[in-house]
Order: C-alpha cells, then sequence, then structure tokens
C-alpha cells in the first residue's frame, strides 16, 4: 500500500494511494464514472482503463454485482485445479478494475455510502492519514469481514465460547477437526503443549480447557499474533497460554505438539491464503522433519490434514505416509471425519468431486 496512482479529474490533477490486491499492477489509466451500464464497464475494464465510482454507493455494489455475474456466466467450468485457480486470478485482476475514493479516517464521499472506517482499522491497523484508491469488491470483502469479526464464531469444542476472527486470519469455520482436537487422547503426562502456526488461537484454547497447564502457541504472522492473544485475553487463559510471534518451534520440549498447517500445495496469493496453501508442502515438511526433535521421550506429534490435495491430484497418496515414516515418526493412532461445512456438499461448484469426498484426519504421532 505504497504506490500513488495519479488521474486528472474535472481539468485538476488527483492522486491517491492505491491499495489494491497484490497480485496484480496498480492501473496506469484512470476513468471517473457515476453512471454507466455493466456491458459498457466492462468493456472499459477489459481494455485496462480502471473505473472511479463517483455515484451513489448502493449503485455502485449493483453495478459490481451485474459485472461478476455477467463474467461468471461467460466463464468456462475448469475442474482442473491449477486452471480453475488461473480463472479466479483473472477474475480478481478485472473485478479490482471497479475503484473507490476512501478519504482520510476511512471517509467516503458516495451518496448513502456507510462508515467504513472500523472495518478498514481491522485491516490496516490504523486510521488512514491520505486518500486511498481501493478496488469496491476489496471493500465489500472488508465490510463482510468486519462484521464476522465482531459477531464470532461460536465454537463447540469451547462450549460454545465465541473466537473472533479479523480480515487476514484463517476462520475456523471447519468444526468437525476442532472436535477431533476435543476429543483424542491425551498422552500421559501431559503438562507443556505447542500450538504451530496458532492462526486464531483455538487450538491452543481447545487444548487449555482440556487442562493443560503449559501451552505455547507460535505464529509468524503480525495479524495472528494480535488475533490470537485478543482471544486468549477474551477466554481468560491468560495464564496458561503464551504467545509467541516466531516461525514454528520455540525453545525446549513439549509433550503436546500440534499442528494445523496448509492443506493445499499452491503458491498463496494474498496474506489470509498462507493458511490454505504452501508450496510443495514446504511448511508441511519442515515442521515433520524437526518435530522429532522437540519432544519429551512420551511425546506425542498431532498433526491436523485433510487428503483434498490427493483427490485434487496434487499430492500422491502414499507422500504424507512416507514423509512421516522419513522424519523418525510412527502413527499411534489416526481418527477421520468429513468436513461438514457448506461447501462440502455443494453439487455445483468445478472442485466439488474433490470436496465431496474429502476426509480430515487427526493423525497422532510418536518417535520410532
Amino acid at each position: 500500500m505504497n504506490e500513488t496512482i495519479h488521474w486528472t479529474e474535472h481539468g485538476q490533477n488527483m492522486h491517491g494511494i492505491w491499495c489494491g490486491d497484490s497480485r496484480h499492477p496498480a492501473p496506469s489509466h484512470i476513468q471517473t464514472i457515476s453512471q454507466i451500464n455493466a456491458e459498457q464497464a466492462l468493456h472499459l475494464m477489459r481494455q485496462n482503463t480502471a473505473l472511479l465510482w463517483r455515484g451513489d454507493y448502493h449503485q455502485g455494489k449493483q453495478l459490481l454485482a451485474a459485472i461478476k455475474k455477467r463474467v461468471h456466466s461467460k466463464a468456462r467450468t475448469h475442474t482442473d485445479f491449477h486452471k480453475h485457480r488461473l480463472q479466479q486470478a483473472q477474475h480478481s485482476r478485472l473485478f479490482q478494475q471497479l475503484l473507490i475514493e476512501i478519504q482520510p479516517n476511512g471517509l467516503l464521499k458516495n451518496n448513502r455510502a456507510p462508515n467504513i472506517a472500523a472495518a478498514l482499522n481491522d485491516v490496516f491497523g490504523s486510521p488512514n492519514q491520505h486518500t486511498l484508491l481501493l478496488p469496491l469488491h476489496l471493500l465489500l470483502g472488508y465490510i463482510g469481514a468486519h462484521e464476522w469479526h465482531k459477531a464470532g464464531v461460536a465454537i463447540p469444542a469451547l462450549n460454545g465460547k465465541k473466537i473472533h476472527v479479523p480480515y487476514g486470519v484463517f476462520s475456523p469455520v471447519r468444526g468437525e477437526y476442532l472436535e477431533l482436537v476435543a476429543q483424542a487422547k491425551l498422552p500421559s503426562p501431559c503438562h507443556t503443549a505447542w500450538d504451530i502456526g496458532t492462526g486464531s488461537g483455538v487450538l491452543a484454547a481447545i487444548l487449555a480447557q482440556r487442562g493443560i497447564p503449559h501451552i505455547t502457541a507460535t505464529d509468524n504472522s503480525t495479524r495472528a499474533i494480535a488475533c490470537a492473544q485478543a482471544n486468549i485475553q477474551r477466554l481468560k487463559l491468560n495464564e496458561q497460554i503464551h504467545i509467541q510471534h516466531i516461525n514454528l518451534f520455540p525453545a525446549g520440549r513439549a509433550d503436546l505438539i500440534i499442528c494445523n498447517p496448509p492443506w493445499l500445495p499452491a503458491k498463496p496469493s494474498s496474506d489470509i491464503e498462507t493458511a490454505l496453501y504452501d508450496p510443495e508442502h514446504q511448511m508441511l515438511q519442515t515442521f515433520l522433519t524437526q518435530a522429532k526433535n522437540h519432544l519429551t521421550p512420551h511425546g506425542q506429534i498431532w498433526l491436523i490434514m485433510s487428503d483434498i490435495a490427493e483427490h485434487l491430484g496434487l499430492r500422491p497418496a502414499e507422500a504424507l505416509p512416507q514423509w512421516i515414516s522419513t522424519a523418525g515418526l510412527k502413527l499411534i493412532h489416526k481418527t477421520d471425519i468429513q468436513p461438514q461445512h457448506p461447501k462440502a456438499r455443494q453439487q455445483h461448484h468445478p472442485l466439488a468431486y474433490a470436496r465431496n469426498r474429502e476426509i480430515t484426519s487427526l493423525w497422532q504421532l510418536a518417535a520410532k
């Protein structure tokens, strides 16, 4: 968020700081508009002309919805994962060509515009001091994420208590793997536990609720650390859980080391996707290779993994067991569960053939 964009409006030279998706270049040509139909807008956007919306805020939302509807209705259905991801990236680049100007302190001058200051603070950490140019579809995502952040996600494994997750941190909406962690037999004794890549802090909180007195939760994301700290404090678990802003393992050894790594071996295209995509399973393999050296003699490693990468043809079925064995680990117990989230039941999604067969597993491992 540091490139300054210039444009001319009513004979005046204007400028603002570009805040679009980092995957795509900033627009080189901007045209201001207050009224246009979706077909005309798409024609300009496909010619790499970004449209700065000056009209009514809600009409701008309707225009974006109409643009997306036209694009998706003409899009090819790709069941190949890589082609599907490429098409998503192409659509994202197109949609970010419809812009909105945000004045300092999160002010929108469009008619009927809402107060977006709190949503922007969630994303950027502080009020903006300069004029920003933001794709409208990103702004709507920020607003939606802020509403989810305020509402929180009720976690049955925490007796219905809520985890609050801001934009940029993976939300624990998939409750099935949380139940696996809540019910699995702990190593005995179990005085210390580490939650590697804690994200929202939900797994550390579940382990604390199970009575483990000393828990360390780590993450290399500044957003995740702030999120986890807020949730742990809200749940009054500060005495049990210590949070460290580091990559992977803290110093020492633990009776239990738990990790829910990214499940898909692909390149993330945004900060939030680092919780989903791990190029060539680098994080997973590094974790497995090093985890044994941090266990107490009776300690266990709990690895949470989905097999969706196998159904998508991104990982051989025998790869994970081989990596576990090569790391000097053995399987104690494996518990499987079918995902219950809505996407797992969608029949018309291009990747439904994989989602419908997906199994999530808790691998309980020990040193050989």
